[in-house]
């Protein structure tokens, strides 16, 4: 199968499957005598799962292990529960993040009158937050 079909089936580009090739992340395609690109069903299935892992927070090296995990067939599904229990706490930790940042901007929009003043309760609120946590 050729490097457009495979992109079809997997809903990434072209230029993103010869990114996971490039960065060994995949199965190395075979190559036809005039060295195009050949994909198997194991491509596919590794360019999905791959795909998928990213749709839900891995980043490129925790798909390498959920592929490594795919391939093993010793593995241990606890060990891929880990794996996702780990991101699920990540995932909560930066949706507390972004609900307190959510808070904090709320607040100061709430002050904020929003008219021609020079006066911004938004700016002086970001202003005075940087300066108490030390932070920019």
């Amino acid at each position: 199968m050729n490097i457009s079909e495979v992109a079809r089936l997997t809903g990434l580009t072209a230029k993103t499957i010869r990114f996971y090739e490039d960065k060994s992340v995949i199965t190395p395609p075979s190559r036809s005598s005039n060295g195009y690109r050949y994909y198997s069903q194991t491509n596919i299935d590794e360019l999905l799962l791959i795909r998928r892992s990213r749709l839900v927070g891995f980043n490129l090296d925790e798909c390498r292990e959920l592929l490594d995990f795919s391939r093993d067939p010793q593995r241990k599904s606890a060990d891929v529960k880990a794996k996702a229990e780990q991101k699920l706490a990540e995932i909560d930790h930066k949706i507390a993040e972004l609900m307190e940042m959510k808070t904090t901007l709320e607040a100061l929009t709430v002050q904020c009158p929003g008219d021609d003043s020079a006066r911004c309760p938004i700016i002086e609120g970001l202003c005075r937050h940087a300066n108490q946590n030390g932070k920019e």
